[in-house]
């Protein structure tokens, strides 16, 4: 895996018609800002690249910067490494329960919540709907789909006061499969 891979999370782009942003736009942000391999996934604001950590230690607040003043609307940008995501993918708590893989969500969180925050949260919220907290990440199972949780971004930011961004299982994946396919096409990349 290379150190150097990255996805970043934009929440809120592109849904229900609200938050255009071309995703060819978005790229251009990303390789303005420094960064290289710059790919996205669906038009949901997930941008995969390689970036120096320096360089990428400053993007969720430069690219939300940049955002706002082409768009004006702000969006949060979380960020992942390749080896955070491969964990994400790798500690999934459903994946050993008999739940179907369509009802798997992640949340990914900007900062780590207090355990005091953790303990906050109602596990009866939203019926039969479970969640798991771990790290930086809450793992949702969603049997009746995410229209009709009570599970909300707006109730885990609020909760655990930060900012969180959601992914169905089959993107999270999608996502880890696309940097691992470029971090090797990196490494395999001849000298100039």
């Amino acid at each position: 895996m290379d150190a150097n891979t990255f996805v970043a999370l934009l929440r809120g782009i592109n849904v229900g018609g609200k938050n255009k942003l071309p995703m060819k736009d978005l790229a251009e942000m990303f390789a303005a800002a420094g960064c290289h391999d710059v790919r996205t996934y669906i038009q949901s604001g997930n941008v995969v690249f390689t970036a120096a950590p320096k360089v990428a230690d400053r993007l969720p607040s430069l690219i939300a910067a940049r955002i706002e003043k082409a768009c004006g609307y702000h969006t949060p940008v979380v960020m992942r490494t390749v080896e955070q995501l491969a964990a994400v993918v790798a500690h999934n708590p459903f994946l050993a329960t008999e739940a179907a893989l369509e009802s798997l969500h992640v949340l990914f969180l900007a900062d780590r919540p207090s355990p005091s925050r953790i303990a906050t949260l109602d596990p009866d919220r939203s019926p039969p709907d479970t969640f798991v907290v771990r790290g930086r990440e809450v793992f949702l199972c969603l049997p009746n789909g995410v229209a009709r949780s009570k599970l909300t971004n707006a109730y885990f930011d609020s909760q655990l006061a930060t900012t969180s961004t959601g992914r169905n299982w089959r993107t999270v994946t999608t996502l880890l499969g696309m940097m691992l396919g470029q971090s090797r096409a990196t490494r395999k990349r001849p000298e100039a």
